[in-house]
């Protein structure tokens, strides 16, 4: 990804913040493409829960998932499909990524879903129908954190705010939103 495009992500996310009310810190490092990569920039960003997400679509094709949970636990892909009964799941292209969320693979993140506020020239068969394309799968242990961090749609930088601004955050998005125990094996 350029430059420019990481500069245009990162702005456009922190606009949107910033245009809410949402109050961030802003933290930069280089382009991490991994948890064990982030985790040495992230020792330093105290009283922060820092996330790992994945985008997944079902089997049809047709409707598309994000999830978010700490970043030290690890996902049973079966043991979702059960939770979340939606049938098989397969990680999504980045033609996918790109399309429902406006990122690329190694910048997932839940600031993504500004980009499916209004989407734009959706099939209407990948709807739900609250007119979103992507449903968000959230670990129930992140309501209890004071602080949550995503990269913003680039992986050059983190975003921290607080539990009650990203609670805003999901209210502003609007889409189907849920919590899930994710008590699976950590590290």
């Amino acid at each position: 990804m350029e430059q420019s495009e990481r500069e245009q992500l990162r702005k456009k996310v922190l606009d949107f913040l910033t245009e809410n009310g949402i109050a961030y810190e802003l933290y930069t490092h280089p382009e991490l493409s991994s948890i064990d990569e982030c985790l040495e920039y992230w020792k330093d960003i105290h009283d922060a829960t820092h996330c790992k997400n994945l985008f997944f679509r079902n089997h049809k094709g047709n409707r598309h998932y994000l999830v978010s949970m700490e970043c030290h636990k690890n996902l049973d892909i079966h043991g979702l499909e059960h939770m979340v009964r939606q049938g098989k799941l397969s990680f999504a292209s980045e033609e996918r990524m790109m399309r429902c969320l406006g990122l690329h693979p190694g910048s997932v993140s839940a600031y993504g879903l500004i980009n499916d506020i209004h989407p734009e020239n959706a099939n209407p068969k990948e709807l739900f129908e609250d007119g979103h394309r992507v449903k968000y799968f959230i670990d129930s242990d992140l309501q209890r954190v004071s602080k949550i961090s995503f990269h913003p749609c680039e992986n050059t930088a983190s975003v921290v705010i607080s539990r009650e601004d990203f609670l805003k955050f999901l209210e502003l998005w609007g889409g189907q939103v849920e919590w899930l125990d994710m008590s699976v094996k950590n590290d």
